[in-house]
């Protein structure tokens, strides 16, 4: 590429900006195809020049070498496959479909290089005497895993076979993803009369009035993105309408026509198997536990059935109160999928006095961000400075400085509102991340997104306690990435064993219960008021409400994530995607025909946790045990805090996941605690 290409794309320029930061502004659509292209050529020289190399292998000439290889790349895939995410268009759609072969042909290029893996393994198998510390030892054993993994001990035509499934996997999952965000907003109930809203909150109606005047349209528009769609089931009195919505929600991907995810599905799942095979295991979930806390297949099956064991008696008492209740005020018939959010907040109201739409406006978004950036000052001594003079990628963006003192832990950008060009959920990355190489530190900028109620023309956006804990989620991820203090950027931040990689995330959930955390920010958005105690206290009172149908529900999306991933034959052509799924799980209301989760389950399917689901509620035994030690010491105990700092925040993947809980904890983890916070023990 010739020099003056460069110099126009400002992807590859030297970025001016403060900290480095991309400059949104001016970088185009036009711009990514071209810049991925020539990170890919520039990598490539470098990576060849570390397998020619006459020099005896050493960690700094091959590992440090290969870690800051692709460092031109990786800044501009990040740029494109986040804000493909976020802020996505039917051109960088199409970029990144027609990206993805090249870049998985460069991967593979890399990790079945026979020459790196030579310098790699010849480090390996001296690694006991080599006097590498524990991060080192950790870098060098999951390059080495890497190359394996990827097929770099296979014979030319296993390679060969081996290469051509990624490839073509890459471009499914992307054609996967695609699909469920075009489903989701193909879809709008458009309603006009008074009757047809009824039961719902003046401020979800207001939103909906906002959604319809957009479009031109009179009335209401409500659509499947999560802050229409949730209280929408809750709240709307209008049964038939209810129904309209779940089966439109849950028909995502499998409606046929061009966006239909079942085939796409049947082949993913067949290639995930074919790979692993060719590595030598039976399924795609030993080949993929190997790198996880739990390790192996049976393991995590023991897990989720000791856990749907002790959770399912619950699940079906859950169910049994709220069909009574929904008799006893006059529903004459068998609840169904679309009847159950409705009835169990109609119950919770009746059983707590307990109303969550009472809590939206004490938990105004402003409020709640400065409440959780408080919180991490008392922990951790953080500030968060607002930057508006750095550039962002959409108006929606806000951007913090966050130091400790006078050092700069990085930079984080908060992206709060749903838009069509933004795929559904909540979620945590980075564009750049932390890393320590010599004397060069790299301070991470971290990315949080969510899809939370909008402002309206007469309030602010008033979070609901699920956006809160949502919020809260997030922001253990991003402080995950933020407080990493290693050298290596492959074990920095959240590059860790999948299994807990959750737990630094859930573990800040818990902080939403305490009413020491909570006075500290929950005021009404019009008084200033502080949340009563009593609504604190009715939220306490009620957080083990429908414990065990959560849990029975998080299982099972477990149970159907390692249902396809320890499939050892495709999947039979006469089972279709939806009868497979219903027999996974253990379902407690009438199946649905044309709805299921799996065609729009991006999580295993293009997400990245492929027989990896189960993390969350492993990860939930790790946050529970752990918060047990906040509770004791003090919710706000520096000691504590600096302590959870030190061993877990600050380590990334440095280390064994079970030695920094060890760490911290002194002693492995106890279930216990998780089942008290449930409560399913006696």
């Amino acid at each position: 590429m010739s020099e003056k290409i460069i110099a126009q794309n400002p992807l590859l320029a030297t970025w001016s900006t403060p900290f480095q930061t991309p400059p949104f502004d001016l970088i185009g659509e036009e711009h990514y195809a071209p810049a991925l292209r020539e990170g890919i050529r520039v990598a490539g020289e470098r990576i060849d020049a570390i397998a020619c190399q006459q020099a005896d292998p050493s960690f700094d000439n091959t590992l440090v070498a290969l870690e800051t290889a692709t460092d031109l790349l990786d800044r501009c895939s990040a740029m494109l496959f986040n804000l493909n995410e976020c802020c996505t268009t039917p051109t960088m759609q199409q970029t990144v479909l027609e990206l993805m072969p090249e870049l998985t042909r460069f991967e593979n290029r890399v990790w079945m290089d026979r020459r790196l893996f030579a310098r790699v393994e010849a480090l390996y198998e001296k690694r006991h005497e080599s006097g590498f510390d524990g991060e080192q030892l950790q870098l060098l054993e999951k390059y080495y895993q890497r190359f394996v993994r990827n097929g770099v001990n296979l014979d030319d035509a296993k390679r060969q076979r081996f290469a051509a499934c990624s490839e073509t996997l890459a471009t499914l999952t992307e054609t996967f993803n695609q699909n469920a965000l075009h489903d989701t907003n193909d879809f709008a109930l458009h309603l006009t009369e008074d009757a047809e809203v009824e039961g719902l909150p003046d401020g979800v109606k207001g939103a909906a009035h906002d959604e319809a005047s957009r479009r031109g349209l009179p009335g209401w528009v409500f659509t499947l993105h999560a802050p229409s769609y949730r209280p929408f089931m809750t709240y709307a009195a209008r049964r038939d309408l209810r129904e309209r919505m779940w089966r439109a929600y849950n028909s995502r991907g499998n409606r046929g026509g061009s966006h239909d995810n079942k085939a796409i599905i049947a082949q993913i799942v067949a290639l995930r198997l074919e790979m692993a095979q060719l590595l030598g295991y039976d399924d795609y979930a030993s080949y993929s536990l190997c790198r996880t806390m739990a390790q192996d297949v049976a393991t995590v099956n023991r897990f989720l059935d000791s856990l749907m064991e002790a959770s399912l008696p619950y699940a079906k008492g859950d169910l049994a109160a709220v069909q009574q209740f929904a008799h006893e005020q006059g529903a004459d018939y068998e609840l169904q999928n679309w009847d159950f959010s409705y009835w169990s907040e109609r119950l919770k109201q009746q059983r707590y006095s307990f109303d969550s739409e009472a809590l939206r406006p004490y938990f105004m978004l402003d409020n709640v961000r400065n409440g959780i950036f408080g919180l991490y000052g008392r922990l951790y001594g953080l500030t968060f400075s607002e930057r508006k003079d750095i550039p962002v990628y959409h108006d929606d963006v806000n951007v913090y400085e966050v130091r400790d003192g006078e050092r700069l832990m990085g930079l984080l950008y908060l992206d709060m509102y749903p838009r069509e060009s933004k795929r559904s959920g909540a979620w945590m990355t980075d564009f750049r991340g932390q890393q320590h190489i010599g004397d060069h530190e790299v301070r991470p900028l971290i990315q949080v997104v969510c899809n939370f109620t909008k402002p309206t023309a007469d309030r602010p956006s008033l979070l609901t306690f699920d956006e809160v804990e949502t919020f809260m989620h997030e922001m253990g991820h991003a402080m995950h990435g933020m407080l990493s203090d290693v050298r290596y950027p492959s074990v920095s931040g959240t590059n860790v064993r999948h299994d807990f990689v959750e737990m630094p995330s859930q573990v800040m959930e818990n902080w939403c219960y305490e009413p020491e955390f909570l006075n500290t920010f929950a005021r009404h958005y019009q008084t200033g008021d502080t949340i009563p105690t009593d609504y604190i206290d009715k939220l306490r009172r009620a957080e083990r409400y429908l414990a065990g149908w959560l849990c029975v529900r998080q299982l099972n999306f477990g149970r159907v994530d390692m249902a396809y991933h320890t499939l050892r034959h495709p999947l039979p052509q006469d089972t279709t995607i939806e009868q497979f799924e219903h027999r996974s799980m253990v379902e407690l209301l009438p199946t649905v025909a044309g709805c299921c989760t799996s065609t729009a389950f991006t999580h295993i399917f293009c997400g990245g946790y492929a027989a990896g689901y189960y993390g969350y509620k492993w990860a939930e035994v790790l946050d529970a045990d752990i918060f047990s030690r906040f509770k004791e010491h003090g919710i706000f105990d520096r000691n504590t805090a600096n302590a959870f700092r030190r061993e877990i925040l600050s380590r990334g993947g440095s280390e064994h996941p079970a030695v920094l809980f060890r760490n911290f904890m002194g002693r492995d983890p106890d279930n216990g605690a998780l089942l008290r916070r449930c409560g399913f023990t006696a």
